[in-house]
């Protein structure tokens, strides 16, 4: 196994806690950081395995496939 490899634990953590809230805001305020900190660590994971994880909404996210 390469350790290079794997996501970091932030972004993982961050799209966790966005899985569980279905909201990146209530995401954030669980993991005592900002909107804007969840939603770079998701797209930053989302870029890291080339597939989109989030669909966003105007009243929260929800999951892909």
């Amino acid at each position: 196994m390469d350790w290079h490899t794997l996501p970091s634990l932030t972004s993982l953590r961050a799209f966790a806690a966005a899985a569980e809230h279905r909201n990146l805001t209530k995401a954030a305020r669980a993991l005592n950081v900002t909107h804007s900190a969840i939603s770079q660590q998701i797209r930053g994971l989302e870029r890291r395995l080339g597939t989109r994880l989030i669909i966003r909404t105007q009243h929260g996210i929800s999951l892909t496939a």
